[in-house]
This record gives structure tokens, sequence and C-alpha cells, in this order.
């Protein structure tokens, strides 16, 4: 027996045409690029900083006399918090202006036939 004929055999029940693979490669190359907007980097950062910096910024503006004088007279916890609230906009803004990039148009297939 040819080994063409040995992996037919052994094949059988799968019936798997080039266009049902293709349509399970886009499919999955979709739900990826979804995954990678969502779990992008800058959005996790830039959030965690905005949200650290509020926090931060607010416990600068209510700091006690005593408090400020402990650093010497200045209002670390006010400027760290402003700056964090810099920081995390930065990166919000950057995710804004360039986003991930759309997921790559299938092989083998012109873009204008990619609905059909």
């Amino acid at each position: 027996m040819s080994d063409n004929a040995h992996s037919e055999r052994r094949h059988e029940g799968f019936h798997y045409s080039e266009e049902d693979v293709q349509r399970e490669v886009t499919e999955l190359e979709g739900k990826s690029a979804t995954a990678a907007r969502i779990f992008d980097l800058r959005r996790i950062i830039g959030g965690l900083f905005v949200l650290y910096g509020v926090i931060v910024t607010i416990v600068g503006v209510t700091d006690s006399r005593s408090a400020i004088d402990k650093a010497q007279g200045v209002n670390i916890n006010l400027w760290t918090g402003i700056g964090m609230l810099l920081l995390g906009l930065f990166f919000l803004a950057w995710l804004k202006l360039r986003p991930t990039p759309p997921p790559l148009p299938p092989e083998g297939l012109p873009e204008d036939r990619q609905g059909e």
C-alpha cells in the first residue's frame, strides 16, 4: 500500500476543504487580534497610572502642613500624583492615536474577494 493511500485511509473521517481551513484560520486570527486590542499594555498601564494618579493627587491636595514639612516643604504627593496622571494620559493618548493594526488579510485571497 502506498504512503498516500495509507494516510487517506487513516484520515477517512476528516473531510476539510481548503475553504473550511481558511475560514477557521481567519476566525482565529480575528479572535487573536481582538484579544491583542483588549489586552494592549498601553491601556492597562495608562489606566493604572491615571487611577493611582487621581488617588495620589487627592492625597496631595488634602495633605496637612506637617506632612509637607516632612518632605522639606515640597508637596511630594501632589507633584507625584500630577506626574502619574500625565504619564497615564500619555499612554492612553498613544493608544488612541496609534491603535493596534487590524489583522492582515488571509494569504491567497485578494482583499476585494474576502466578503464573498
